[in-house]
């Protein structure tokens, strides 16, 4: 095969892996905290509206990529008043938001569709970005990747090797004897998922100001789901979730180079297998999990002090 089409393979494949890490690596922390935030489909898709139309308005990605986070905190804010501050059903909640932020992103980029903008700049360092294979691989991506990546080590390094980290697994696991301890676990709490939100607002603005550079409603397309079982897929563990968006990025792609390939299958059938690559990932877990993979203990159960 063309060395350059398989640069261009690989690097597609990356491109469709940034929003679902991103997003993925910000509920893994919400989720270690012990919140199940499901409205992550919801913030992402405001985060591409907002995201969008502050860009397209001000002509500037990094103004547009910062307002789109700004709308994911906003979003999680909502979401922690009921789950953290009324102690609300947290399966019930998440998906309000999730309804929420489809009919709010509607709203927003009602005025915006169908129009264009041009994507963000990939980086190009002169004789490493023109290297076979892998020069435009490791050195000719957006600074949004880079910036995702640098995320995940980031918070691997603080959930594995500092105090604070070391809180919020406590939180996770039990937030009867961390409260008896003295920790503040509705701040702790809080903050992870406040966490989550601006990612998932991070990784929106990126498929709208990236991934397909003009807002269209429903743009995200269930990321948000994918991202979501990307954090059970990667055990709660952060450099996992790159490895396994990396594998749902290449079901994505598979879809688009095969029928540029000419594979003669109904589009509707390629169009399907990211969502069957989840659904497979979920089965095989569900089996993995009878052997004892490690979920935060509290995951999904609300927290009421009783002083």
């Amino acid at each position: 095969m063309n060395p350059d089409i398989v640069q261009l393979v690989l690097v597609t494949i990356v491109t469709a892996a940034t929003p679902l890490f991103i997003a993925a690596v910000g509920e893994l922390v919400a989720e270690r905290s012990g919140v199940l935030n499901l409205g992550v489909e919801g913030m992402m898709i405001v985060g591409a509206s907002v995201g969008f139309a502050v860009a397209y308005m001000t002509d500037s990605t990094v103004l547009g990529a910062l307002a789109g986070t700004a709308s994911g905190v906003l979003m999680a804010a909502l979401f922690a008043v009921l789950v953290i501050g009324l102690a609300a059903n947290q399966v019930a909640s998440g998906l309000a938001l999730t309804i929420f932020g489809i009919g709010v992103s509607g709203l927003i980029g009602s005025g915006f569709v169908g129009q264009k903008r041009t994507a963000a700049q990939a980086l190009w360092i002169p004789g490493l970005s023109d290297l076979p294979i892998i020069g435009r691989l490791f050195f000719g991506e957006d600074l949004f990747v880079y910036a995702g990546i640098a995320l995940i080590a980031l918070v691997a390094y603080f959930i594995s090797r500092t105090r604070a980290g070391l809180t919020l697994r406590a939180v996770g696991d039990n937030h009867t004897s961390a409260h008896v301890l003295g920790l503040s676990v509705g701040r702790i709490r809080l903050l992870a998922v406040l966490f989550g939100g601006g990612c998932a607002g991070l990784a929106g603005s990126y498929l709208s100001l990236v991934y397909t550079p003009f807002w269209s409603p429903g743009m995200t397309a269930g990321r948000g789901w994918i991202a979501l079982a990307l954090v059970v897929f990667a055990s709660w563990r952060p450099w996992r979730v790159l490895g396994g968006a990396l594998l749902f990025g290449g079901a994505t792609v598979l879809q688009l180079h095969a029928q540029a390939f000419g594979i003669g299958l109904p589009g509707q059938l390629l169009s399907s297998v990211p969502y069957a690559a989840t659904v497979l990932a979920l089965i095989v877990l569900s089996w993995r999990n009878r052997r004892g993979a490690a979920a935060p203990a509290m995951l999904g159960m609300p927290f009421i002090s009783d002083r």
